[in-house]
């Protein structure tokens, strides 16, 4: 952004800032008194409007020396900030002109008076061509200059890269694509460095006593062959450099199937697919929930099957005989959020009707006792999840049409979106 605008580009970190004085400065009646933060960003800018980065602007704290947070709302507010007065300079100084961004990971830490203050844009995870595009375009040529190999040393080919994203990494970012590029970078110049020490060892002086060559790990006694360059990372010897795959997908089921139904999850690494899963027993109509579920998940099954009970009043007598056990597979990974109330009642429903449930298809909403469908958030890492797991058709509240019709069509691709007010008509849909 400071390079297409043509600004100076100003850093200032503000994780673990807790005096005040680091914002508005000393007075100058202090031994060791030093200007704030923000006047030796405009000094070392030389300008007076820099573009200037509050990173980690959610973890700034307060103690004794003063509350940072309302410190930075002087400096955030285009209304106070024309005149800013730092302590140790004593003037008013124009901070109007400055383009501030802050960063954040989360904005429950920050306080109300100062989120009033910014404009929040969120950020979503990439996406898995986002990952690749930046990996082949960047990450890859910054890891092999900072091992010191050369383009001519080493090739990652794209459809590696594709696999290192999906089978190695679990973010909703590329840190740890740019870890494991780096572990393949290095493992490579070791392989390099040991050929290299091996063709000089061969050629040594009479007087030393001659030193055996390596050779292979097989026990066939072969001396090693020399290496070629440049060293051609594949699919096939991909787990010679990183190991066994971490990560597998969850892929749709081969065949439909009752009271199984595949719901849409947001989590901090991105999207993913839960499979929720309800058998019924004899009974007295009670409802087991297994899975590590949080309250709000728990609330969605009761309400689930209380909206079941609604739609289907000629199974009474079924409800008050059998006993209903919900689980969400991975137990040992704790679960919440309210968006899991469609795929509940559907599951519920499939397996009291006995009716198959259309293994491709998934869905994601929260429900009321009257069954309405309400909205809810992380559409487009659930859309990603979907079509990574192999579905073909995506069951969405109708409510977030607007936040579906400005996805790109890159996540869309591929998926049949159907919007819903009402659970009757997802169960139409999905049920043979």
């Amino acid at each position: 952004m400071a390079r297409a605008l043509e600004k100076p580009y100003i850093r200032i970190c503000l994780g673990g800032v807790r005096d005040e004085a680091e914002i508005r400065g000393h007075r100058r009646t202090y031994v060791g008194a030093l200007p704030g933060r923000l006047i030796e960003a405009l000094k070392r800018a030389q300008v007076k409007n820099p573009l200037i980065l509050l990173d980690e602007i959610d973890k700034v704290g307060k103690d004794y020396r003063g509350d940072t947070s309302s410190a930075l709302l002087e400096v955030l507010d285009p209304e106070q900030n024309v005149h800013f007065r730092d302590h140790y300079i004593d003037m008013p100084v124009d901070l109007s002109d400055v383009l501030f961004i802050c960063t954040a990971n989360s904005t429950d830490t920050i306080e109300r008076p100062l989120l009033d203050r910014m404009e929040i844009i969120r950020i979503a995870g990439y996406t898995e061509n986002e990952k690749f595009h930046i990996g082949k375009d960047y990450l890859v040529s910054k890891q092999l200059k900072k091992n010191g190999l050369k383009k001519k040393q080493l090739t990652i080919s794209d459809a590696t890269l594709r696999r290192i994203i999906s089978g190695y990494t679990k973010e909703a970012g590329v840190r740890e694509l740019e870890r494991q590029i780096g572990k393949i970078c290095r493992k490579s110049a070791r392989m390099i460095l040991e050929d290299q020490s091996d063709r000089i060892s061969e050629v040594e002086p009479e007087t030393t006593k001659p030193r055996k060559k390596l050779t292979s790990s097989d026990d066939s006694g072969k001396t090693a062959e020399p290496l070629k360059l440049p060293i051609r990372v594949t699919n096939k010897n991909l787990p010679d450099f990183l190991g066994k795959r971490k990560y597998r997908d969850n892929p749709a089921n081969k065949k439909d199937d009752i009271g199984i139904v595949r719901g849409l999850a947001w989590t901090e690494v991105g999207g993913d697919t839960l499979e929720i899963e309800v058998n019924t027993m004899p009974g007295e109509g009670a409802l087991k929930l297994t899975g590590q579920l949080g309250d709000v998940m728990k609330e969605s099954a009761e309400i689930a099957l209380s909206l079941v009970r609604s739609l289907l009043p000629d199974k009474e007598e079924f409800f008050k005989t059998h006993d209903f056990h919900l689980h969400v597979p991975e137990g040992a990974v704790p679960k919440d959020g309210p968006s899991a109330g469609v795929t509940m009642a559907t599951a519920i429903y499939s397996a009291v009707t006995s009716r198959r449930v259309h293994s491709h298809t998934a869905m994601t909403g929260e429900i009321t006792l009257r069954g309405r469908v309400l909205p809810i958030g992380g559409l487009k890492e659930k859309l990603l999840a979907a079509r990574l797991a192999g579905m073909d058709t995506v069951m969405v509240p109708g409510e977030n049409r607007p936040d579906i019709e400005e996805l790109e069509d890159e996540i869309t691709e591929g998926l049949a979106i159907h919007y819903v007010e009402k659970v009757d008509e997802i169960l139409k849909e999905v049920l043979e």
